[in-house]
This record gives C-alpha cells, structure tokens and sequence, in this order.
C-alpha cells in the first residue's frame, strides 16, 4: 500500500446538489437536521473505505424499513451516513447560499440581467493559469503530493463531451462553459462565454450536425450549479452561444439536465424536475413535461416549499427504441433512494406506468438509483449501468449494482448482467483495498459508450475507465484509477510514473467518439479534464492503456478554485517574479513560479484555503479539508527520497485539533495577519492561533483563542493587530440557522459576541468574508452570501450583501448600493482605499469617495470568484470556481473615482 496518498475527501452517497441557482438557487442539497460525525481526511482510500463502512452501519436513522426505502435525509432524523454527506462539501457549499430559506426562481437571472446594464471600470483581467498543469510534475514528489500517479496534464472536471468525424471536439467544464478544438483535441477556444449559466449538463451533436449544450451540471455532486436550459448552436465549427439560441421558453430553467435524448423528431431531457420533451426543428415553442413521478412538487405545485421537493421528481437518462421511437423507457429515482425510484413506460392508456419486470436489470425502487444508458449505432445493442441505493447502503464497498447488455437492442429487454464490483475489481482495477472498490461513487460518476462499428465494443466509466471487447464476457481497465500500487510505479522523478503508462484522471463523467484525419478516438471527460486514446488502442499485459493521451495542453482553463495565494518568487533575480498557487476541487494544490511554462502540484487531494507568505511564495500552508492544514517552506519540492529516509520529506501535517474532532467546516477558514505573516487564525469550532508562522510543525502549537460554542463553525476569519473576527453559523443549514460574529484578540482576551439581532440590520444568511482596516481594526467591512429577502423565503433572511463598521461591530452600515443582488464571497480593501468584491457572478469595484459600484475590469468570464487576495506584485488575483485564476493590475484604478472607464 502506498502511504500518504491523498485524494478528494470522498463525497460519499448522500451528497447532494450543490446549486448556485443560475435563475434560482432551491439546491438538490438534502436538508439536513442535527449533523452527524463526519470522517477526516483519508491518507489511503483503505481509511476512506472504513469510515464509510463505519458511518453506513452506525447510522440508526428514523425511517420505517430500510434505510433506502425511505427518505433519509429528511429534516430532524438521525441520518447516520446521510447527515456526514449533507454536512459535507455539498450542503455547505449550498446552505451558504441558500440557508434559510428557499430561493426563488429568477434569482441568479435577474442578477445575471442587471450585470449586463452596469458600467465597467477600467482595465482588463489577466489570465494567469492558462498554461499546461503538470499533476505528475517531478519536482514535487513530496509526502502529500500525488504527483507520479499518472493522470499528467489536468484541468477542471469535464462533464460533457461531443466529437464529429472532421475533427472538431467539444467540451464542457462543470462550470467553465463549452471549449472548441479543430484538431481532434487540443488548441480550445471557448464559445460559450455570452451565456448566463457555464455548468455543463451535457452536450450532443444531433444528426444535422448542430451542439446542443445543456446546461446544469449532470451530476448531483457536491460542487454543481443549476442552468439556464439548453442551447443549440447551429454552426459550431464557426460560431458560438449567444443567449437568443435557448430552446423553449423558461421550463428548464433552475434545473440540472443529466442527459438529451433524440428520437421521433423529439429530443428528451432528463432533468432534476422530471422528463421534458420538445421539437428538433421548431425550436421556440415551449418544452413539454412528459412524466414527473411527483408533480406536487414541482414549481407551482401544492407542495413545492417542501423541503423535500428538490428530490421528488429526479430524472437519470431516457432510452429510446431505435427501431421504434414511440417506445420509450425513463430511469427516474433519486440517487439516495426513495419509493418512486424505478423504470417508467407509457400504457396503453397515454399514461406513465412502472415498468415491472426487465430480466436481470432491477427494476424495484430500492434497487433503481442513477442510470445510464447507451445504444450500439446499429440497433442491436442496449446497454445500462445501475447504481443501487440498497447496495449503497449495506455494502461498504461499492453502490454499484452492475451493467447489463438488452441483446435485443430494445430498452424494454430482456436485460442481461454482465459485470458487478467484483468483475471489474478483478479485471485490472486500482480499486482493490476494502471500503473503496469499483462503483464506490456510481452516484457520482458514469458513462456509457459503445463503439459505432462494434456493437460488442464498450466503454464504461466509474471511478476508472473500464472496456469490454466480447459484449461483457470479459473487461480490462484501461484507465486505472492511478498507478499506486502497481508493480510499475515507481517516485523516482526521472520516471515521471514509474514504468507504467499514463492513465487518467479518476472520476468520469463524460465520454464521445470522433474522428481527425482518418483516426477514430474515444474522449473520455473527468475530475481532471479531457483524455483521449484510440478507439481500439494498445494496452500492456494487465489491460492498462498505453496510449492515453491528456488534451489539457493549457488553452482550456476549467480549473475549480477554492482559494489562492501569491507571494514572491526567491529565485527570480529581478525581484518582481511571484510564485502562484491555489487550492482546487480534486486537482490538490497547484503551484506557478515566476518562469515556469508549466504548473506544478505540490499538495494533492483537494486543495481548500491556502496562505502564501508574500515575502517568500515557497512558504505555504494547504488545507486540505476539514482544516486538515499542511506546511512547506520550498514550495514542497522532493525527488521523493523521503520513501526511504522520512527525515527528507519537506511538508509537515500541522493540522489544529479541531480537525481530529470533525469541529471545521468543509473548506474552513484560514488567515494570516497582514501586519505579521508569523500570526495564522483557523477557524473551525474554535478560534486557533499560532504565532510560528511557516516554521510550524506540529498541530500541538495551535492555542484556542476562543471557543464559538457547541454546534458552531467559523465561516470566515479576519486578523489585524492582534484583533480577530470570526463569522460562524451554527445550525448552519435551513432547520434552526444562526448565524453570528465574535470578536476578540488573539492571547484569548476581550472575546464576545456581537450583538445581530434579525431585524435587517444585518441579514440572517452565512457570514461569507471580512475586510479589516490594517490601519483601524474597528473599521470593518463583512461580506453575507445568499439572496436577499427579494428571493429568499424564510424568516430574517433580509437584504443587501455588504456591511460597513467604524465602532468594532456595534453598529452597521449597508453599503450594498447598486449590487447585483447575487451571493458575496470575498471583500478586500486595496491600496487607494477602494473595496473589491467577489462574487457567484463577477467581481465588482467601488472608489473611493463614493457609493456605487462597478463590474471591476473586462474579460473576467461570468463564473464565481470563490476568493480575492492582493499580491505583492500589486496586482489582485481572483480564484474563480471554474475558470482559473486572473489578476488585474490595481494601479489601473489610479486613486481617483475612475482612472478610466469605457463605458
């Protein structure tokens, strides 16, 4: 087994839809009551694997029947395994946005709208990761990196993909939009960066050749937005999205859209409200609902303020007869289980009835969760993969319940098995160590593809790419989840990955066959970008692939950002370089020198907060999740020789207790004091302080300056001076929300609470950022997420996104002004005294001397700027949730009102 090996925090089976809302922010985030114990980070999948099991079976619940018949993360229950995946990632990223209450719909569009009317100051952004991201580069084989694991150049999860047989390739990032090659991969170009919404759903080409591009990222995993519905792109090998290509009118809308179907001059949509339908040629008229199992529940139903609404009509894939396209069967189930999971076709009567019996493939609800479907190109093959809720929720190991093969090339059957966990696990998998085998995020991650000249010829994705040449009988893995543990691997750097060949990123999502001057691929789309191999490649004697090749090549920056951190670079002589990292969903921590081509990643898993000392940008400090906080004073650089001796190893685990207690938020707080870069606050239950700065060693040297109190966690943390700001919630979901800020200093004395009471003077939503005056500690500036009570339903959400203090805390001042009403993620004052302002839709700027404000710069792509930090190099870097990292050049706003505007 390979120590130290760090990968995503497994978002386990409950995790739900984290929605942003683009039109609404009502999340498919399971409502949560008391949170149960989460897992901390996992060293090895084997750790991971045995808190899931743990969790799974320790979980008492309150359901009647088993724990997949009902719903089990329905608000006040005991939820065991649900309430550790709701309080996770998922929820949290939602109930900041959402809690408490529900958002309307129309929340993000009308944000989105007024965007469009607002002047811009002067000066542009900079793209600053547009370069190729090594994930095996050989400097940095330190203890937590993962780098030499195999899966090479990587960016942002890909979540739909389609290929002609010209050459042209189309990818969409969850949430970076659609990118465009002419090459068969490589050299993108994005088109889609007029629309409101950049979550992919999924995107097809139909027989006239036009892209069709559903937005609504398909996946009900804990970082994804809802869309804005679907578009066609008449000419994609000239044009782009423009907002006027929208098909339909406003039905799909707040939606994620897991997979388009055509047949019968219809295309289908499988949607998170059901099934819809609409014509292929005329393409204004309003989209159709075909079937939702519980209608009730939808928009204007009787019961759509349910908490439970969200989950009640989730649609997985459609299969279509191809010999008649009258005759269709609907996967319809939520992932978690509930009593309307199953198979659906229509009667006789024009009714929507269950499907009752399709040979091997289950069709009862405990064992119908999410599904894929994919038809052979002559009619003859069906094929399907099944995850189960009940096997979810008894098997520690996997939620997968198997694949199947309709040799009749009907949906309706009769089905036939054709591989489960342990056929797979035994055909060449990574995934051998107990509590993490094949299909152990089925919820999370599938595809289906069958080669157009083969109907016997099949790739399927889970956690891995896994391929079948004889219809099932037997399966290789040419894409293993990485090459630890492999007889091939090997740290050494002059070996990149060992002996063995490069694989993939892990987690798939997305997959299309196209062609490029005669030579037919498979591109496959995953927590790390784009891939692609021969259709019929070559693979060494254990069925790995040999020739995978990665399209990240740096001219498509999906890159998922948390967090980002600048400092100045030691080795660059002039003195000006700086040395950029960030923190990103699954791709770790990567690291950008001065004269670097290629970026680095010196810390692996998913990278949460960073700090970066701006004097000397190889001191950084990584938190994985949970405040699982990491250290390195050489930006982590190794040639891995700390596998023989650990005395060489360069970055140290220094982690505060809260850490071992599960007391943190997800991505928890951390800062540093901008008068003294020795000085870190980290928020989780506690307030923690430690004075040793990047010569830290150990978790022991953190001191509780404060304790927010039992049930709560640090939202956000600000220091100057000696004087700290906590904003923390607690219940932090719609069942109880609070929400508060604590005040006090950093030896631990002068702590108390401020006084907020819910009655507008500050609104009742999550404390997102501060911006403490270094000059004046009392002078303050916090930032609230979420929508104003316009949107939001439920008690003391109030209004405005902006908050002004001159006394410390006892009184504010809102000076929201003419913001979009759109959530606040990140507040800075720069240096002419002017304010920044991140948030889920751009990045905004007031002058100083005055109130209103004004979109900050050109260029920033309509994306969520997750965090704002100022470099040394005087330029402000935005990590955005999507679309990289950019910097603007500060000076450009001059100290005036406006140095120049062109508007």
């Amino acid at each position: 087994m390979v120590p130290n090996r760090q990968r995503r925090r497994l978002l386990l089976p409950a995790v739900t839809l984290t929605a942003l809302g683009l039109t609404t922010t009502q999340a498919l985030a399971a409502p949560s009551g008391t949170p149960g114990p989460r897992p901390h980070q996992a060293q090895h999948q084997a750790e991971i694997g045995a808190k899931h099991a743990k969790r799974v079976r320790g979980g008492t619940g309150s359901t009647a029947g088993p724990a997949f018949s009902a719903r089990a993360d329905a608000p006040g229950e005991d939820e065991g395994d649900e309430a550790e995946n709701s309080a996770e990632g998922t929820a949290q990223y939602t109930e900041a946005r959402t809690a408490p209450g529900v958002v309307a719909p129309g929340a993000y569009g009308a944000a989105w709208a007024q965007l469009q009317s607002m002047p811009h100051t002067g000066g542009s952004w900079d793209h600053v990761t547009d370069k190729p991201y090594n994930s095996d580069d050989p400097r940095y084989r330190d203890v937590n990196s993962n780098s030499s694991g195999g899966s090479g150049f990587v960016t942002g999860r890909i979540t739909g993909i389609a290929a002609d047989d010209d050459g042209y390739v189309y990818a969409g990032g969850a949430n970076g939009g659609v990118f465009r090659s002419r090459t068969g991969g490589g050299q993108w170009q994005s088109i889609s960066d007029k629309l409101p919404s950049l979550s992919t759903g999924t995107l097809n080409l139909d027989g006239g050749g036009r892209l069709w591009y559903a937005t609504g990222e398909s996946n009900t995993g804990a970082t994804s937005y809802v869309g804005t519905g679907v578009y066609v792109l008449g000419d994609p090998k000239h044009g782009e999205f423009q907002p006027g290509m929208r098909v339909g009118g406003a039905e799909l809308e707040s939606t994620i859209i897991h997979a388009l179907r055509f047949g019968g001059g219809k295309v289908w949509a499988a949607t998170s409200r059901g099934v819809w339908s609409h014509s292929t040629t005329d393409l204004s008229g309003p989209w159709a609902l075909e079937f939702a199992p519980n209608p009730d529940y939808l928009p204007g139903g009787s019961r759509a303020g349910d908490p439970a609404a969200p989950y009640k009509n989730i649609a997985n894939d459609i299969a279509i007869d191809p010999k008649d396209p009258t005759k269709v069967v609907l996967a319809v189930g939520w992932r978690g289980g509930d009593t309307y999971n199953g198979f659906y076709a229509k009667a006789t009567d024009g009714t929507w009835q269950r499907v009752g019996s399709l040979g091997d493939l289950p069709t009862d609800a405990a064992n119908v969760g999410n599904v894929t479907f994919a038809a052979s190109a002559d009619g003859s093959r069906y094929y399907a993969i099944d995850q189960s809720p009940a096997v979810m929720a008894s098997d520690p190991d996997t939620g997968l319940k198997g694949i199947y093969v309709s040799k009749s090339g009907s949906p309706f059957g009769p089905w036939t098995q054709i591989a489960d966990k342990d056929k797979l696990k035994n055909s060449g998998s990574a995934l051998q160590d107990a509590g993490y085998q094949p299909g152990i995020q089925a919820w999370y991650n599938q595809f289906l593809q069958v080669d157009p000249a083969n109907p016997d010829h099949l790739y399927a994705g889970l956690e891995e790419v896994l391929e079948t040449k004889d219809g099932g009988s037997s399966w290789t893995v040419p894409g293993p989840y990485w090459n630890f543990g492999f007889p091939c691997w090997s740290i050494d750097p002059a070996k990149q990955t060992g002996d063995c060949s490069q694989t993939t990123h892990s987690d798939q999502h997305a997959i299309a066959v196209g062609s490029y001057r005669g030579r037919t691929s498979v591109y496959v789309g995953n927590d790390g970008g784009i891939y692609s191999r021969p259709i019929n490649g070559a693979a060494d004697a254990s069925g790995h692939a040999t020739d995978w090749k990665s399209l990240a090549d740096g001219t498509m920056d999906t890159l998922q950002y948390y967090s980002v951190g600048v400092g100045k670079d030691p080795a660059d002589r002039s003195g000006r370089g700086v040395i950029v990292s960030g923190g990103l969903q699954d791709n770790g921590e990567s690291i950008l020198r001065a004269h670097d081509k290629v970026m680095g990643s010196d810390f692996g898993g998913d990278g949460a907060d960073t700090l970066v000392d701006p004097n000397n940008g190889c001191n950084i400090a990584e938190e994985y999740v949970y405040l699982d906080m990491w250290v390195t004073q050489n930006c982590a650089v190794n040639d891995g020789s700390w596998r023989s001796d650990p005395s060489k190893a360069t970055s140290y685990e220094v982690a505060p207790p809260d850490k071992d207690t599960s007391a943190a938020r997800f991505i928890a707080p951390i800062t540093s004091d901008p008068k003294d870069v020795n000085t870190w606050i980290a928020g989780g239950r506690h307030v923690w302080v430690q004075h040793k700065g990047y010569a830290i060693r150990s978790g022991s040297e953190w001191t509780s300056a404060y304790d927010l109190g039992a049930g709560h966690v640090a939202t956000a943390v600000a220091t100057v001076n000696g004087t700290v700001y906590a904003g923390w919630c607690g219940p932090c979901n719609n069942q109880g929300f609070s929400r508060g800020i604590a005040v006090g200093n950093t030896d631990g004395t002068g702590w108390h609470q401020l006084n907020l009471p819910v009655d507008g003077t500050l609104p009742n939503r999550y404390v997102s950022s501060f911006a403490v005056d270094e000059n004046d500690a009392r002078h303050v500036f916090v930032a609230f997420n979420g929508f104003s009570r316009t949107w939001t339903e439920g008690p003391g959400a109030g209004n405005g996104h902006l908050f002004e203090t001159h006394d410390g805390g006892a009184t504010w001042t809102d000076v929201s002004a003419n913001l979009p009403d759109v959530p606040a993620t990140s507040v800075k004052i720069l240096p002419n005294g002017g304010l920044a302002l991140g948030t889920d839709l751009a990045a905004f700027y007031r002058a100083p001397g005055t109130t209103d404000w004004r979109v900050l710069g050109r260029n920033l792509p309509t994306t969520a700027v997750q965090q704002l930090k100022i470099g040394p190099d005087g330029r402000l870097y935005a990590a955005t949730f999507g679309r990289g990292i950019w910097s603007f050049n500060l000076h450009s706003l001059g100290r005036g009102r406006y140095d120049e505007t062109d508007d």
